[in-house]
């Protein structure tokens, strides 16, 4: 009986797959059907579908468009190749047309009329810690860990400001290059590297530089506008050549004005327009342009964290551009800039202004010894006031106004010394000439007072003055003015000293400069040399002894 029903069971279960199995089947031949679908022999009738058709033309144009048709023929991109040493060697003995981009002097180690930060902390940032964040638009080439038998390439941007071929760009775009071509933007594809370029001049303090090409015909040229009426917040348009994309056009506001991205004498010339309009490398020498088509910057540096655009871009001003280019094709195709040797705190606090009786003005923290200031009288503590009775606002307003002077004139300047003022004529010194007397001064055998100066910066690396009239009576030595990174000052520990005095040199006591100088001057290579250094707000405390052996 079990069994029957059992097998009842199983006959019920298989009757029911097959019911389910037909309905399926039912379903999906229903859903076919339905769909219309069998195989490829079913069709559409599309008859009643209307084509699309291509709209005629709409001018949308805005004030970016016409800016970017007006301009972009006369915006270029800049190819550079920098060749292997075997090759340069090779090239200069074959007498190849191409030259090597003229050097700009050095910045020197003299730092005149340079900003002193922060009592000289921080020295050398402009090359370390804010570098790292604030780039030049580095070229294309693979720069970094080149090998000396290696071809270096790099790409920029530039603009042409003169018919017959004279170009503006960046210096750090043709420095050291073999070889430059710049492509037009009227050029075809695929026609070679572009026109060989010479470049004119070049000036390192404002990162530009001036190329020119040689046509047959007249070339489409920017209109340069006066960068001292651009506001934040106005548009502005950027044009260039990003990762090699030419005529890229890109779009923002001025996001702020006179942006000095490196401290002390490396960023005493550059004063920034500050961008959020979107540029990356490859753009660096392009333009800035604003609403009305003209020229208000020239692409320079960006803040990154990652090598690409964050937002935050930097151009040099048009109006230093102007005087930059004017100079460059000049007889001389360099910048000449007056000097009258100090270095000097950016700013006086309000409590230096009661003390010192000065309502405003930049106080001197040292002098260049046989520099046209030391000449005039001026002293370390000194506070400059007025030049020619226009009143001194700030470190920029005097190294614009000292720096536009030209060498060989005299100024009046005003000054407060001990609560008193008094003025006194000093002389303007062509900057690269003052800043090659300091630095190429070498005389080891000359001990006479008073040249020790200029042996003290060759060998140590130290510049030092008198201490001022208000330092305790109980203190004496000489102050640090500064020291060049690198040098057997900076080696030994010295680097952080800036404003620190040393009292002695090889426990020989120093009251004041020309002491110092006779004994650095007797100094040779191989000579150990160890100086006591004490803080002047803490001259009791005994002070430091640092010391190393001259090289």
């Amino acid at each position: 009986m079990k069994l029957l029903l059992e097998r009842l069971r199983i006959r019920r279960l298989a009757s029911t797959f097959t019911i389910l199995a037909t309905l399926s089947a039912g379903i999906l031949i229903g859903s076919v059907v339905a769909h219309g679908v069998k195989g490829q022999e079913s069709k559409v009738d599309s008859s009643d579908a209307a084509p699309l058709k291509v709209p005629s033309p709409k001018d949308l144009s805005t004030d970016f468009t016409k800016i970017a048709k007006e301009v972009g023929p006369a915006v270029v991109n800049i190819n550079t190749e920098t060749l292997p040493k075997e090759q340069q060697q090779s090239r200069r003995r074959g007498g190849q047309r191409f030259r090597q981009a003229p050097q700009a002097p050095d910045n020197g180690d003299g730092d005149d009329d340079e900003q002193d930060q922060g009592g000289g902390q921080g020295q050398g940032q402009g090359q370390g810690g804010m570098q790292d964040f604030f780039n030049r638009f580095f070229g294309m080439g693979p720069d970094q860990g080149q090998q000396d038998d290696q071809a270096h390439e790099a790409l920029g941007s530039g603009f042409i400001v003169d018919p017959k071929g004279y170009i503006v760009t960046n210096n750090h775009v043709v420095d050291k290059a073999d070889r430059i071509y710049v492509k037009l933007a009227s050029d075809p594809d695929g026609n070679g590297p572009g026109h060989p370029a010479k470049v004119v001049g070049v000036d390192k303090d404002t990162d530009l530089a001036v190329i020119k090409i040689d046509v047959d015909h007249p070339l489409p040229t920017v209109k340069l506008g006066n960068s001292d009426s651009s506001q934040v917040g106005d548009w502005v348009e950027a044009i260039g050549s990003p990762f090699t994309l030419n005529q890229t056009v890109t779009a923002g506001i001025v996001s702020a004005k006179n942006r000095t991205i490196e401290p002390g004498a490396r960023g005493q010339f550059q004063h920034f327009i500050q961008t959020d309009a979107a540029i990356n490398p490859g753009n660096s020498g392009g333009p800035l342009l604003n609403m009305a088509g003209e020229v208000i910057g020239v692409n320079t540096a960006i803040f990154t964290q990652s090598a690409g655009y964050q937002g935050i871009g930097f151009a040099m001003p048009s109006n230093t551009v102007i005087d930059v280019y004017n100079a460059i094709i000049g007889p001389s195709h360099k910048v000449t800039r007056g000097s009258i040797g100090i270095t000097f705190q950016p700013a006086v606090s309000s409590a230096v202004q009661r003390v010192y009786g000065a309502k405003s003005g930049v106080i001197i923290r040292g002098i260049q010894p046989g520099m046209p200031a030391d000449k005039a009288g001026l002293k370390p503590g000194d506070i400059i006031t007025s030049i020619n009775g226009r009143e001194v606002k700030d470190g920029d307003d005097l190294v614009n106004d000292i720096s536009a002077r030209k060498p060989g004139s005299t100024v009046q300047i005003g000054y407060v010394r001990d609560g008193k003022s008094a003025t006194t004529t000093v002389s303007i010194m062509d900057r690269a000439q003052m800043e090659a007397a300091l630095g190429n001064t070498n005389d080891d055998d000359d001990n006479t007072p008073g040249k020790g100066t200029d042996a003290s910066q060759s060998k140590l690396g130290i510049t030092v003055a008198d201490l001022p009239s208000n330092a305790p009576p109980s203190l004496h030595g000489v102050l640090i003015q500064g020291v060049k990174p690198g040098s057997f000052a900076d080696e030994i520990g010295l680097s952080q000293s800036e404003g620190l005095v040393i009292t002695s040199v090889n426990k020989q006591p120093v009251h004041n400069k020309a002491e110092y100088n006779a004994i650095i001057s007797g100094l040779k290579s191989g000579s150990d040399v160890v100086f006591n250094i004490v803080d002047p707000h803490h001259p009791k405390d005994g002070g430091t002894l640092l010391g190393g052996t001259l090289p």
